[in-house]
């Protein structure tokens, strides 16, 4: 792959669990996906990202992430919240795939009613957490196509 693509493939995972995104982030780097992961550990610190505000204010507005692996249960800022600032905004187009360990109903309709591209719930045994992470990233970071 060349330096360009991999340098449109930036991934933003929000996730407040730090050994989660220590697996996600391994998960990826397994599969080479790894190189332009940001990892911000609420919603309100991935809110400054995505919109470039905060500690992010210099951030070129112009090149969101490729993809969003959004946790739901965070402190500050709840997903559920950033996925409807992020579907109601000029990045609306910008797939965002919940992975979360909330299997509860009222989660996964209100992800998707506010336009969530995926919803999946993190497995909890450690292989089937890589396999899982590594197919969501080979999917939506080299086979999915969003407008330019």
């Amino acid at each position: 792959m060349s330096a360009a693509v991999l340098e449109q493939m930036e991934i933003l995972l929000v996730e407040d669990n730090a050994e989660d995104a220590e697996m996600t982030m391994r998960a990826l780097r397994k599969r080479n996906l790894a190189n332009h992961v940001h990892w911000v550990k609420d919603g309100e610190e991935a809110l400054d990202y995505l919109f470039c505000s905060g500690q992010y204010v210099a951030r070129e507005r112009g090149r969101p992430p490729k993809l969003v692996l959004l946790d739901i249960k965070m402190p500050k800022v709840d997903g559920i919240e950033v996925l409807r600032r992020i579907k109601g905004s000029e990045l609306n187009t910008v797939p965002v795939v919940v992975m979360t360990s909330s299997n509860e109903e009222r989660d996964v309709i209100e992800s998707y009613r506010l336009g969530a591209n995926s919803y999946i719930v993190k497995p909890v045994a450690f292989d089937a957490f890589l396999e899982t992470v590594a197919s969501i990233g080979l999917y939506w970071v080299l086979t999915n196509r969003v407008p330019q």
